[in-house]
């Protein structure tokens, strides 16, 4: 990968980590639901006026909206309504690189090689260190609600490999119009019309969520996803947890410890290693043939 592929990775980490303390706060405001409808209705529009069409067949699009949009997000905000903190919620998440992975090589016939294979185990023996570290910290169907929303994410990274959209921008505005109205149906028939009362916090929320972690994280997402395997891309996924749990510890007050940090330093690591090409040694210097008979023949001449 290339240097400035591998910060807009690392810096698309970032902002998704944040964004879980983000959600946080928004599900104070809004219903889960209700708040995925949101995300997607402001990411949707007026963009949607601006842009062409999708640039790949439709059932590309509804192959990714319902994995990649609807389903992913509403699984996740589930389970964080449900009872999972925002810290551990951005490591639980993070096991859709192993089902991205698996699903590349039986499904896009994709290749793992040695070196990503051992920056995944490196990586994800961080997120062990983690795990311990924090505890189930939530009920037991939370955490299988965030797991469910992990292999979402991880089908959707399938679907937008092979829909391999030429705009991934224009794709993710066209995937979310696509997630909005049925998100907002099953909103309001699951939660009912909800009680809303303006709020700063609330409304940034949902700017960030939409204009920042959904459009602009997502669009480069896909475009790293065009130009490289997707076993190669997932993995930086695993610095989100990094990220999350140092948001968390800054904004919510959520513990840190030395073996978080030393887990954190793994994971950063690991993705490093299992992201970028070991360099090749310059090949030794040896002369042409011609050029060792030219040699021969000026020693010959001087004699």
């Amino acid at each position: 990968m290339r240097t400035r592929h591998l910060l807009l990775a690392i810096g698309l980490a970032a902002v998704w980590g944040f964004n879980f303390v983000v959600m946080e706060v928004g599900l104070q405001h809004f219903p889960p639901l209700f708040y995925v409808a949101l995300r997607f209705l402001v990411a949707a529009f007026p963009a949607l006026l601006f842009v062409g069409g999708p640039g790949v067949p439709w059932r590309n699009v509804l192959a990714a909206a319902a994995t990649l949009g609807c389903g992913q997000y509403a699984l996740l905000l589930l389970g964080m309504r449900a009872g999972m903190p925002a810290g551990l919620t951005s490591l639980v998440i993070q096991v859709q690189a192993v089902f991205t992975v698996i699903m590349a090589v039986f499904l896009l016939g994709e290749r793992i090689t040695a070196r990503r294979v051992t920056g995944m185990t490196v990586a994800f023996a961080g997120l062990a260190l983690v795990a311990v570290d924090l505890g189930t910290g939530g009920p037991v169907g939370a955490f299988l609600l965030v797991v469910g929303a992990a292999l979402l994410w991880g089908m959707g990274n399938i679907a937008v490999r092979k829909a391999a959209p030429p705009d991934s921008f224009r794709f993710m505005v066209w995937l979310s119009a696509v997630s909005a109205l049925p998100m907002l149906a099953l909103s309001l028939a699951v939660e009912g019309v909800p009680d809303l009362e303006f709020s700063v916090a609330g409304s940034l929320s949902v700017l960030y969520v939409a204009l920042i972690s959904t459009l602009g994280g997502f669009g480069v997402w896909g475009f790293l996803l065009q130009r490289y395997d997707a076993s190669l891309v997932a993995p930086y996924s695993l610095l989100v947890p990094v990220f999350g749990m140092s948001s968390a510890a800054l904004f919510t007050g959520e513990p840190t410890s030395p073996l978080k940090l030393v887990a954190a330093l793994l994971i950063l690591s690991g993705v490093l290693y299992a992201g970028t090409r070991p360099r090749r040694a310059p090949a030794p210097f040896s002369p042409s043939p011609d050029a060792s008979q030219e040699n021969a023949a000026r020693e010959t001449e001087k004699i």
